[in-house]
């Protein structure tokens, strides 16, 4: 994975990854469609095999935008106490946008920060 890494400069990983840019060349696209991935990079060639973002970019996107949202949600209740289909009017749209956007752009900072820090699975030492 960084056997060539002296031939490409560095590339700042929040940036490529919020753009959804190759981690390596920082130029080529990340993903295919709105969440697959690419085979591989079509600037430089890097093959994303090694991306396997799992389920850290959901977990941190539910931890976000439910803090946004219910922090939203209990503000307006305690100033202006909006009746309950005025909650679900506002509040069910605006986690969905956010989630939907943000979804996307962690996901290529995880890929990103992955390959960077040469991240893989875990092995166990047998001696």
């Amino acid at each position: 994975m960084t056997e060539d890494s002296a031939h490409y400069p560095p590339v700042d990983p929040i940036k490529a990854g919020l753009r959804g840019r190759c981690p390596r060349c920082g130029e080529g696209k990340l993903f295919q469609g709105y969440l697959a991935l690419r085979p591989r990079c079509a600037a430089c060639g890097l093959d994303y095999d090694f991306a396997d973002a799992g389920d850290g970019p959901v977990v941190f996107v539910i931890l976000i935008i439910g803090f946004i949202t219910v922090g939203a949600a209990l503000w307006a209740e305690v100033n202006y106490s909006p009746p309950l289909w005025l909650h679900f009017l506002l509040w069910i749209p605006l986690a969905i946008v956010l989630s939907l956007a943000l979804t996307r752009m962690l996901k290529g900072v995880l890929i990103d920060l992955q390959y960077r820090n040469n991240a893989r699975p875990g092995e166990i030492d047998r001696g």
